[in-house]
């Protein structure tokens, strides 16, 4: 599938585009701005683009008033779709996020509730209880995680399925998406999630599906039935803490755990999504105590088995902290930058995308110290090292591996490998050899 060769680019679009943080009713065509990262896309080596919420909603996009018109603040459909039909002629696949586990409490049927109370025949939409809700309705609702604006929708109503189901057929049709990003994954019913799966993939050829996991095992949700990947939490604190602690072992048996060589592991041959900060985290240029780990951390990212996602700003170092409320990680944002950040994670997308054994490949660990490790990517015959030194220090790796020369993907420099290698310090290197 596409999604397993691609390198992914986040947008928050309410925050990237300036939108007022409140629904003002007012139609603007802010969307638009995203034309103006078309080139800054391509030249970073992105092929895939997921959009956090783009439809009518409340505040942030999360609690969904109307799935069928993008939110007045981004501007209209029309508008949307002219950025996906430039995008999609730049060679840059589009996903959306799906937010179908609640809505806001702007929804339309829930207003119709709010007005017509239990008479309302959209009152089995939604889980309503005798009582008093804390905005002082006449009933009790549930709220997702006890958040009473982000009303939870009954996935067990047929009516509630075959809306959302509507809604992702007009997505396709309207903007020609390549795929969705489940919001909350991990609280659907798992038979809406089988039921999304077969209409997704009678409506468009590889459309892939990714959900938002955070513990436990993903293939309770990821399998051949129901989600193509998922999001890779576990990793995503271990490959900051590994570096922060110097601690490689963290990471690297992770790793092992997820995609070792050894039967039991729990995802081999699948593709998760990885990432180093998103618009719910602290960014990763905050959180990093070292700065001369920020192009290592991303080294590791496009080296490990993962579909990589940049977050927008990101990739040329900007900071955020959650600490200051989640719009401190939505900024918006006039125009992209570039500095040798960025040109480093143009290289990894480079290296990333024209190997196979880094898409596809096995995984183990031939050297692993505190602050080094050497992993090993093989599929068809192609091997990658994957070389991260994480110290200051340079550092002499011996591990078993004949004579041979290396060649690094990143950046064309040739190499003789004999039983080990020199690693110099706070370096990066994917050695074909």
């Amino acid at each position: 599938m596409w999604a397993e060769e691609s390198v992914f680019y986040q947008f928050y679009p309410l925050g990237l585009c300036g939108a007022p943080q409140f629904n003002d009713g007012v139609q603007v065509n802010r969307i638009g701005r995203v034309a103006d990262w078309v080139p800054h896309l391509q030249k970073l080596g992105v092929n895939a683009v997921y959009f956090s919420p783009i439809f009518e909603s409340d505040e942030h996009g999360y609690d969904t008033r109307d799935y069928s018109k993008v939110d007045c603040r981004l501007g209209s459909n029309a508008d949307f779709a002219e950025v996906c039909k430039l995008l999609h002629g730049a060679g840059i696949k589009v996903v959306l996020d799906g937010v179908f586990n609640h809505v806001g409490r702007g929804f339309w049927a829930f207003q119709d509730v709010l007005k017509n109370g239990w008479n309302s025949r959209y009152k089995d939409w939604f889980y309503l209880r005798d009582g008093q809700s804390p905005y002082g309705d006449p009933f009790w609702y549930e709220g997702w995680e006890g958040c009473f604006n982000l009303v939870k929708l009954n996935l067990q109503n047929p009516e509630v399925v075959d809306h959302l189901l509507w809604a992702v057929e007009n997505w396709i049709r309207e903007f020609d998406i390549d795929g969705l990003r489940l919001d909350v994954a991990y609280c659907l019913d798992p038979n809406f999630i089988r039921r999304l799966r077969g209409f997704c993939d009678s409506r468009k050829a590889e459309f892939w599906l990714c959900g938002e996991m955070l513990h436990g095992d993903y293939n309770r949700l990821m399998n051949n039935e129901m989600l193509h990947s998922v999001t890779n939490y576990e990793c995503y604190k271990g490959l900051y803490s590994a570096f922060n602690s110097y601690n490689l072992f963290e990471i690297v048996h992770s790793l092992m755990r997820q995609f070792g060589p050894e039967q039991w592991t729990l995802y081999k041959g699948k593709h998760l999504l990885g990432f180093v900060d998103n618009h719910d985290v602290t960014r990763v240029a905050s959180i990093l105590q070292n700065p001369n780990h920020l192009p290592l951390i991303y080294g590791l990212l496009f080296g490990m088995p993962a579909v990589p996602c940049v977050y927008y700003g990101s990739d040329w170092g900007r900071k955020g902290e959650k600490s200051q409320g989640d719009w401190a990680l939505r900024p918006e944002l006039a125009k992209p930058e570039w500095n040798e950040l960025s040109d480093w994670i143009a290289r990894l997308a480079k290296a990333h995308k024209e190997s196979r054994a880094i898409c596809y490949g096995s995984f183990r660990h031939v050297l692993l110290t505190n602050r080094q490790c050497v992993l090993e990517r093989a599929v068809d015959g192609e091997v990658v090292l994957v070389c991260i030194n994480a110290d200051e220090q340079a550092f002499d790796a011996h591990f078993n591996r004949g004579q041979c020369t290396g060649v690094d993907l990143i950046t064309g420099e040739r190499m003789e490998i004999n039983g080990g290698m020199h690693m110099p310090g706070y370096s990066v290197r994917y050695l074909r050899v």
